[in-house]
């Protein structure tokens, strides 16, 4: 089989055989010496071929396309020379570059502009060859005179020659540094009001890079007005470019209080939002949405988003399909939402918040708690919309999902309480809580080991459904009177060591815990049932001694939660035995109109019993207390059903929750305070 292949050897041979003639020997010793003079010809060729001539004839022992061995034993070398070519080529290109560098600097710093333009385009050539951009970057003289060319000279394209420079030496340390120490921050400002768009666009890259990699060019930027003129830069069209600026500024405001009131004052949150509303780029929507949820986080630059429409335009972006756009949006929505209580037109983002719950991810389910639980605070067109759009079955699957997670369990309940309380529809939300089964869920949470911030959430959640008399029987049923009792005698414990960590346990005051707690009881004291269970828990002293706190809110709803026990004859009796009637008489002369209604309330209530001449003896040291005030028009109010104002249905300021600005989340232990109740 061999014999029938083609090869010049074989066939030189059988042409000879076919001619008759015999074996040639010495045609064969010759074609033997050119083999063997020509090997050291193929293996040259193959590994050395520029060292062969053209013209040179090599016998090949090639067939059928196959390599022969010293073909494959060549590539390594050839690959290894053509690395030394590269790094003489290499080497040649540094040389050139440090050898011409004092003539380039002399010439960069010429009066003339011809020479200059001349300078900066032969640095502009050596600059786009590695070898020669590193001489480049360790000249300091070098970079010194670039930036001053790029700051006096007039002509145009020296202009841009040298803010390409500039851009390229600022791709490695090296040139940041240099940059960075010859002053060229200033430089490269002044170059961003430049009519060239390449030139301003070559700074921006520069300046963007120095505050990515170089310490201290923040500060320095802040330092030159930089900041102001990146907001500015904020009116351009080109997508790419306004998310390089977008970045710029993120790495501004981030941290520095100054560089955010900076960009609020240069008018940067309206264009933030406008870029919003007018792009679909995803990388310019995600940079943008940073830059706002940084700012999101300062009281001043908060009202001003939102009145630019911060809110809405956030809630477009919630429908991309780019994940860390939306967990960007979610953080953001979550800083401002506080500040939006009162903001109208939110209805497609709340339907959305609500989606989003029903999700997988940690992340987004906990901002977007943390967002409803905020907008349903104190605005009853949310609660309302919410409600109908089946917010209360979202929030209670919520709560069975996360677990142990706190984070996103105390901002569902708190949402949940605003569902059920004030607006139109909190009677059918309250209905809801118990028809789609959440009266179990809530319950367990007052069990350990719920932390304060969930256990005052969830007797705030509780004071709301007892408003519904079949909830009052469902919760009775479920053990809440003597979970509440437990956990008020344990807040009160912990109000008395009065250390550091009870004061403030879990980041929340536990003279918040005893005024939710004691609101819970107090509801469900309006049911019969309830009111023998709570005489039974032994809290009357504990009650009892809450007169006595200096905190105003604690006393009020201590007193109303009195006033409802003693509708059953033996808790008025105990009350009494245990001491309750002289500091009630002490509250009738409080400074407190509200206190002194409430005291003077549950007073008449304890003594009703009484013989006359008892009740007349009382009658009469209440009116010497109340003489200072019957000239002002004051007015006693005993009667005992009389309607007085509830502590609870005054709404404050929600405060908000501190926000990270790298996607982390808020601490596990820190509390979600509002004041919805």
């Amino acid at each position: 089989m061999y014999f029938q292949q083609s090869s010049p050897y074989y066939d030189q041979t059988a042409d000879i055989y076919n001619r008759g003639g015999g074996p040639a020997e010495g045609y064969l010793g010759d074609i033997s010496n050119q083999l063997r003079q020509t090997s050291n010809q193929r293996v040259a060729a193959a590994m050395y071929p520029e060292s062969i001539d053209n013209s040179t004839q090599i016998l090949s022992t090639q067939y059928d396309g196959h390599q022969t061995a010293v073909q494959k034993l060549a590539e390594p070398s050839q690959m290894l020379v053509h690395a030394v070519v590269n790094l003489i080529n290499y080497q040649d290109d540094a040389d050139l570059a440090t050898r011409a560098l004092p003539e380039l600097i002399k010439l960069l710093n010429d009066e003339d502009q011809v020479v200059m333009s001349q300078a900066a385009m032969v640095v502009h050539q050596l600059s786009k060859k590695q070898a020669s951009r590193y001489a480049l970057c360790n000249s300091a003289s070098l970079v010194k005179a670039l930036l001053q060319t790029l700051e006096r000279s007039n002509d145009l394209e020296t202009t841009k020659y040298t803010s390409e420079v500039l851009q390229s030496l600022s791709q490695n340390q090296q040139g940041l540094l240099a940059i960075f120490k010859t002053g060229g921050i200033r430089a490269l400002i002044h170059a961003l009001s430049s009519p060239i768009d390449s030139v301003v666009s070559n700074a921006l890259t520069t300046i963007h890079n120095l505050l990515l990699h170089q310490e201290g060019a923040k500060m320095t930027v802040r330092l030159n007005g930089g900041l102001q003129k990146l907001v500015n830069l904020l009116q351009r069209d080109n997508p790419k470019f306004l998310a390089i600026v977008a970045d710029c500024l993120h790495l501004l405001a981030y941290g520095s209080q100054e560089g955010k009131l900076i960009i609020l004052a240069s008018g940067g949150p309206a264009e933030l939002v406008r870029i919003l509303h007018s792009y679909n780029y995803e990388k310019l929507l995600f940079t943008t949405t940073r830059v706002i949820k940084v700012l999101s986080v300062c009281p001043s630059n908060k009202p001003a988003l939102i009145q630019a429409g911060g809110m809405q335009a956030l809630a477009l972006c919630l429908n991309h399909q780019s994940k860390r756009l939306v967990q960007e949006c979610l953080w953001a929505l979550r800083n401002l939402s506080d500040g939006a209580t009162k903001e109208m037109n939110l209805e497609p983002l709340i339907q959305r918040l609500l989606q989003l719950l029903e999700g997988s991810d940690i992340n987004l389910v906990t901002c977007a708690a943390g967002t409803i639980s905020n907008l349903t605070c104190n605005n009853p067109n949310n609660k309302n919309f919410a409600c109908k759009v089946g917010a209360i079955q979202t929030l209670i699957q919520t709560i069975r999902n996360a677990g142990d997670r706190d984070e996103i369990t105390e901002p569902a309940v708190c949402a949940l309480r605003h569902l059920t309380n004030s607006h139109p529809e909190a009677e059918i939300a309250q209905e809801a809580v118990r028809i789609h089964g959440g009266l179990p869920d809530i319950s367990k949470l007052l069990d350990p080991p719920s932390k304060w911030p969930i256990l005052t959430a969830t007797s705030g959640l509780v004071r709301n459904l007892a408003s519904n008399q079949q909830n009052i029987s469902a919760l009775h049923e479920l053990g809440i009177v003597q979970k509440l009792a437990l956990l008020l005698n344990k807040a009160y414990q912990a109000l008395q060591e009065s250390s550091e960590e009870s004061a403030g346990l879990a980041g929340i005051k536990i003279e918040r815990v005893i005024e939710s707690v004691v609101g819970a009881l107090q509801a469900m004291a309006t049911d019969y049932q309830s009111r023998i269970a709570i005489g039974a828990m032994n809290i009357l002293t504990t009650l009892i001694s809450l007169l006595y706190n200096d905190n105003e809110k604690i006393v009020l709803v201590s007193l109303d939660l009195l006033a409802e026990l003693a509708r059953e004859p033996e808790i008025t009796t105990a009350i009494e035995s245990q001491g309750g009637l002289p500091i009630l008489t002490g509250l009738l002369s409080s400074p407190s109109e509200a206190l002194r209604q409430r005291a003077g309330l549950l007073f008449s209530l304890v003594s009703g019993d009484k013989t006359p001449e008892y009740t007349q003896r009382l009658s009469n040291e209440i009116n010497t207390l109340f003489q200072s005030e019957a000239n002002d028009g004051s007015h006693w109010i005993a009667a005992p059903n009389q309607d007085l104002p509830s502590v609870y249905t005054i709404e404050g300021q929600l405060h908000a929750a501190p926000s990270l600005h790298s996607g982390g989340s808020r601490q596990q232990n820190e509390p979600w305070f509002d004041t919805d109740l």
